[in-house]
């Protein structure tokens, strides 16, 4: 077995096919599009390498066929947020193979070592959490857009190599019949009605306005995390654009609290559904696929990928408010039968009791972990 770094064309067609080969008798696997890996570690779109760098090697076998995949990634502004270096990996795949894993990972580790850095985080995104994060541990089964998914196997290895948890995120599914309406219903009532608060679903032809909305409520709702990253207008106009297809204008809310932003919960339709046919292509063909497939296929679940509330606004009820507005808008769409609620960490109790209240069950569980070096 020998470790080449991707640089070649061929390379990234190898580094984005190898999936297709490890999880061929996989029915659960949907293959995420190429064009959403390649914005990872295009230079001139990923503003992560202003401070920071990536590489990717391919692991091949003796016949000289792909086995094996990795990324490699840091950015300096994570070292003194976290207070020490720690870098990170990803796009982590691999055969059924101990020793092949571990070459893959000392990949890893040997060039961040290089880069004067302590440790790597992973398997996570060279980006924002939202997408390509975490390894998944429980629940395997159907991924949504852009959510990491992997074999069991890959645990041990991650394990093996000594990686640890630190943090526990979880995703949670609710059905249209198990959520508890008639008790929130009531509960929103006093908030949607306050003239001091204001709910209003995104619209793309303002979406500079929610966009620097969105910046702020993000800003400051997670400003007290040790990892945290400002959120730019830039950041965030680029990754709605990049969504633009899959958006849904009045599944998405944004709460106002004396006419400042304060909180929102972003959901999306589950295009895997959809994508699951295109196997990771978006040319022409595949496009005209996605049409008929959102237009006549039966999308039934949406996903909630981010939902936040400003320090100074929480537990004042404007959380129950959008999930109040949420649930009356996909009311319009009969075919919704589910919403998938992503991404809730062991570190955010107050959602998860939220989400227990609204009858949600946990699906499927992600970990982040972290080795030292």
């Amino acid at each position: 077995m020998r470790i080449i770094e991707v640089v070649s064309p061929q390379d990234i067609k190898s580094f984005l096919r190898l999936p297709h080969k490890l999880y061929a008798n996989d029915p659960e696997w949907v293959c995420p599009l190429d064009d959403d890996i390649e914005l990872v570690f295009d230079r001139s779109q990923n503003p992560y390498f202003k401070n920071g760098d990536a590489k990717r090697w391919l692991l091949l076998n003796n016949q000289q066929k792909a086995i094996g995949r990795v990324a490699a990634f840091y950015n300096e502004k994570h070292f003194t947020q976290l207070g020490r270096k720690i870098g990170g990996m990803g796009f982590f795949e691999c055969i059924e193979d101990e020793g092949a894993a571990q070459l893959l990972l000392n990949t890893c580790k040997n060039w961040l070592k290089e880069k004067g850095i302590e440790g790597m985080d992973g398997p996570i995104n060279f980006g924002e959490r939202d997408r390509f994060w975490g390894l998944m541990v429980k629940g395997f089964k159907h991924p949504s857009y852009l959510e990491n998914y992997n074999p069991p196997y890959y645990e041990t290895y991650f394990t093996n190599f000594g990686f640890k948890t630190i943090i526990e995120q979880s995703t949670s599914e609710i059905t249209m019949e198990d959520f508890s309406f008639e008790r929130f219903n009531r509960i929103s009532q006093r908030v949607i009605n306050n003239p001091n608060y204001r709910f209003e679903h995104f619209k793309m032809n303002e979406l500079d306005r929610f966009a620097t909305d969105f910046m702020t409520i993000y800003n400051k709702a997670w400003a007290h995390r040790a990892d945290f990253s400002p959120m730019t207008q830039e950041r965030v106009e680029i990754v709605l654009r990049s969504i633009k297809p899959i958006l849904v204008e009045d599944i998405i809310w944004f709460a106002y609290a004396n006419n400042e932003p304060a909180g929102f919960y972003i959901n999306v339709i589950d295009v895997n559904q959809i994508f699951k046919h295109m196997k990771g292509k978006m040319d022409l063909l595949a496009k005209l696929k996605f049409v008929w497939y959102k237009t006549f296929g039966k999308i039934d679940r949406v996903r909630g990928i981010v939902f936040g509330v400003v320090p100074q606004y929480q537990n004042l009820g404007l959380e129950t408010g959008m999930i109040i507005k949420f649930y009356d808008a996909v009311r319009k769409y009969p075919n919704i039968r589910a919403s998938e609620l992503a991404w809730i960490g062991d570190f955010n109790p107050k959602m998860h009791s939220l989400f227990d209240a609204l009858g949600a069950k946990t699906t499927k569980v992600h970990h982040t972990m972290r080795v030292e070096f």
